[in-house]
């Protein structure tokens, strides 16, 4: 049996990243040899010197939501804060919201200035609300010009600028956090990846904020995983088989574009091919991976089932020896913080 405890590490506090870098590909990047545990100290600049002609790139282009709502109370002009969470029809939406006891159902609300109206329907068993938004003009445009975004709790300096939590080749909106490893990339830099020969297809995995919910249970295996929609393209598919075919390998940019793909071959177990739905896999030591050869990706919170998803990949030994050399070297930890590459 593998314990939460087995994946705990001790981080200090002054090496989780508040700020993102700059330029994008400028942060520092770990690769570790998959296979033998050894370490190379690299930035993420020096990708395209590291991958070799006819690797393939899966990256995910879900673009995050802003979707953390400052407004009052219709009768008292009391603050409340909403967290949008799940869409279940047009302009109705599944939410977190505080303080709690404001929001029941018949209770009304306006955000930025009266540009955005909701009314609460519906208290759920867990406490999350559903809301009924009205607004005069596009929904998601004026939740563009007034929502925040969604920053992890971790993460206590304002961000100024909305895009430096979104990659740069976001497109599909529906995230409720980004998906960070692909935050290091730079337009110019996946067009150098390119023209060396290194492909790179899109998977879209819209990230709940499942992905910070803690593991509880101290036996892993009695774990339940949040459930995130995800997208393979018939395109994407056919050129892992490709890149397969010619011998060459698949790298997973992020824990979600892994998911994804993994998730898609236990749905088409004979050929991979377009597919579409939910997904709930947990990925931990002992699961045998199906599609992908290499993996970037962050460096993720002590007993999280991200960090138990690398040492499924890496092995527990190399991954926890990583991480306690991403410490002494003083890398910069989570969301905003350096790259990790898995090869």
């Amino acid at each position: 049996m593998m314990k939460k405890s087995d994946f705990y590490y001790d981080l200090p506090e002054q090496l989780i990243a508040q700020h993102p870098a700059e330029p994008r590909n400028s942060s520092r990047m770990m690769c570790v040899d998959r296979k033998t545990g050894v370490i190379r100290h690299q930035h993420f600049y020096d990708l395209e010197n590291v991958l070799q002609s006819g690797d393939l790139l899966i990256l995910n282009d879900s673009r995050v939501l802003p979707a953390r709502l400052y407004g009052e109370k219709e009768e008292t002009g009391s603050f409340v804060e909403f967290l949008l969470l799940n869409q279940i029809a047009e302009k109705r939406w599944e939410i977190i919201c505080r303080p709690g006891k404001k929001c029941r159902p018949g209770a009304k609300f306006t955000f930025g200035d009266g540009k955005l109206s909701a009314e609460i329907l519906e208290v759920k068993p867990d406490g999350n609300r559903i809301v009924q938004f009205t607004c005069d003009g596009n929904f998601y445009e004026i939740l563009d010009e007034i929502g925040q975004m969604p920053l992890p709790p971790y993460i206590t300096e304002t961000l100024h600028d909305k895009e430096r939590y979104q990659t740069v080749y976001s497109r599909e909106l529906g995230s409720a956090a980004a998906p960070t490893a692909g935050l290091h990339f730079t337009k110019e830099m996946l067009a150098n990846l390119q023209k060396k020969g290194i492909r790179t297809a899109y998977v879209t995995l819209h990230v709940g904020l499942g992905t910070f919910r803690p593991v509880k249970e101290e036996n892993i295996l009695e774990h339940h995983m949040h459930t995130e929609h995800f997208l393979l393209p018939q395109e994407t598919a056919e050129l892992i088989l490709q890149t397969k075919q010619a011998g060459h390998r698949v790298i997973a940019v992020g824990t979600t574009s892994c998911r994804t793909l993994e998730s898609a071959a236990q749905r088409c177990p004979d050929q991979l091919h377009a597919c579409e739905g939910d997904t709930d896999i947990f990925i931990y030591p002992g699961y045998e991976f199906q599609v992908i050869d290499g993996l970037i990706t962050n460096f993720h919170l002590p007993e999280s089932t991200l960090i138990m998803l690398v040492s499924a990949f890496m092995g527990y030994n190399h991954t926890m020896n990583a991480y306690r050399t991403a410490v002494a070297e003083q890398y910069r930890f989570f969301s905003f913080g350096d790259a990790m590459l898995i090869i």
